[in-house]
C-alpha cells in the first residue's frame, strides 16, 4: 500500500515502515560516526520504542556493543492498516543489531503490569543472567495499577490557578491564546501514580529481588525543567509534581542498590520534539523558538545526540558524574544557557502568526514531527507501494 500521512490533532495517525527504518539507520550511523564507548554490556531499555529510550537502545547496542532487551507497548500492523511508529523503529532496530552480531530481543506490552515485569525477569534469567544498566523511560498518559487495579489518567493542567499564553498549531503554523484550568487534588494524584517514580522503583525491586542486576549497576530514568517561560504549565503543573516524585524516588534507589555498588539518576533532557511534548500547550511554539536559536549557534541536539553526549561525556566517561545540587545530570545544559534562554524570552513577546515564521523553525519542528511516524526523509520513496506488514524478529 501507499502510506501518506494522515493527521489528527497532535497525533500521525498513520507510519510509515521503510521511513521508520531509515530514521534507526540514520542515528545508527550517527552513533557509530562518534566511536566507541566504555559502556555497559547488558542493558534492559523500558519504554524502548521511540524518543530517549529508542536512542538509548541505539546508543547501548552500536556505541557500547551492548546486548539489548527492550520492553514497549506497541501496536502491530495488519493488512491494510499500519503499526505504530514505534512498532516499525523496533523491528529496524532489532533487524539492524542482528546484522552487526549484536544480542537483540524485545517485549511488546503494558510496562506496568506483573505479567510484563516477570516476562523480562524471565528473558534476562535465561539469556543475560544479569544487566548492568537499565533505563527508564516510559511515556505512558495511563497506567492500569497492577496491585489495586485502578485505571490513573495523567493531565497537563497548572496547579492553582487559571494559566493562559500563547500556543501555536504546528500544523497550520497559527498562534493564539489558550487558557487551561487548574488541576484538581484528584487530577495531580493520578499524574503523579503515571509519570512518577513508582513503576520505576517496582521494576528496580523487581530485578534487585531476583538478583538480575550486575555488581555495580546503573539505572536512569529521564526528565525535564525547562525555563521559568513554561513552568506554570509543566513543572510546577501536574507534571512537575510528577518529575519531583520521580527524582526523588532516584535517592530511594540509590539507597536500595548499595548493597550491590549500584546508583540511580535522573537525567533532565533538553526540550525535543516527541509525541508527548506535542500534546503540551505552549511547548511547540517554545520548541519553535529554542529550535531556531539553538541551531543558529550550532549547539542544537535531537534525541540521539543528547543520548550520545549523556553516555560519552556524563555516565560513561570514566569520570565522577557531574550532578546539580539535586542530584540530577544535566544534559539541558546547552537549552538552558542564559544567552539562549534571553533570547526566547524576547522572541516570545513578538511572536505572532506573522512573525513565527521569521523569528522561528518550525518547519524544523514540523520535519522532526514527521520524522516520527517515518515520514519526510528525502532518501524514502513515499510514492511507491510499501509492504505495511512488519514482524520484530524475536517475538513474531
Amino acid at each position: 500500500m501507499i502510506i501518506e500521512p494522515r493527521m489528527r490533532g497532535f497525533i500521525c495517525l498513520t507510519s510509515h515502515p521503510t521511513g521508520c527504518e531509515q530514521n534507526i539507520k540514520n542515528q545508527i550511523d550517527y552513533i557509530k560516526s562518534k566511536g566507541s564507548i566504555d559502556g555497559p554490556k547488558k542493558v534492559l531499555v523500558i519504554g524502548a520504542s521511540t524518543g530517549f529510550g529508542l536512542a538509548s537502545r541505539i546508543t547501548s547496542a552500536f556505541g557500547c556493543n551492548s546486548a539489548t532487551i527492550g520492553v514497549f507497548f506497541e501496536k502491530p500492523p495488519v493488512e491494510k492498516r499500519p503499526g505504530s511508529p514505534g512498532f516499525y523503529n523496533s523491528a529496524a532496530f532489532e533487524r539492524e543489531a542482528t546484522k552487526a552480531g549484536l544480542y537483540a530481543k524485545s517485549i511488546n506490552g503494558d510496562a506496568f503490569s506483573k505479567e510484563v515485569k516477570k516476562q523480562t525477569l524471565d528473558l534476562i534469567k535465561a539469556d543475560l543472567g544479569q544487566v548492568d544498566l537499565v533505563i527508564y523511560s516510559l511515556a505512558s498518559p495511563v497506567r492500569l495499577h497492577p496491585d489495586t487495579g485502578v485505571l490513573h489518567r495523567s493531565v497537563l493542567k497548572p496547579i492553582g490557578q487559571n494559566y493562559t499564553n500563547k500556543t501555536v498549531d504546528f500544523h497550520t503554523g497559527i498562534v493564539s491564546e489558550i487558557s487551561i484550568e487548574p488541576a484538581t487534588e484528584e487530577d495531580i494524584e493520578n499524574t503523579v501514580v503515571v509519570m512518577g517514580g513508582e513503576d520505576w522503583a517496582m521494576w528496580i525491586d523487581a530485578l534487585k529481588n531476583e538478583n538480575l542486576l550486575a555488581d555495580g549497576a546503573t539505572t536512569v530514568a529521564y526528565s525535564y525543567i525547562g525555563p521559568s517561560l513554561t513552568e506554570a504549565v509543566y513543572r510546577k503543573g501536574t507534571i512537575g509534581k510528577a518529575k519531583d516524585h520521580l527524582e526523588a524516588t532516584a535517592f530511594q534507589i540509590s539507597d536500595s542498590l548499595k548493597s550491590i555498588n549500584g546508583k540511580a539518576f535522573v537525567s533532565v533532557n533538553k526540550a525535543l520534539v516527541t509525541q508527548a511534548s506535542s500534546a503540551i500547550p505552549v511547548i511547540p511554539l517554545y520548541i519553535s523558538l529554542l529550535y531556531k536559536i539553538m541551531k543558529a549557534q550550532g549547539i542544537h541536539e535531537g534525541c540521539i545526540e543528547q543520548i550520545q553526549r549523556l553516555y560519552s561525556d556524563r555516565l560513561f566517561s570514566g569520570k565522577e558524574i557531574p550532578t546539580d545540587e539535586k542530584g540530577r545530570i544535566r544534559i539541558d545544559d546547552y537549552e538552558m544557557k542564559p544567552e539562549v534562554q534571553d533570547k526566547i524570552a524576547k522572541l516570545w513577546e513578538d511572536a505572532t502568526t506573522d512573525t513565527l515564521p521569521n523569528i522561528g523553525d518550525l518547519k524544523g519542528y514540523k520535519q522532526d514531527f514527521l520524522n516520527l511516524f517515518g515520514f519526510g526523509f528525502n532518501e524514502v520513496d513515499y510514492n511507491i507501494d510499501v509492504n505495511e506488514i512488519v514482524s520484530i524478529p524475536s517475538i513474531s
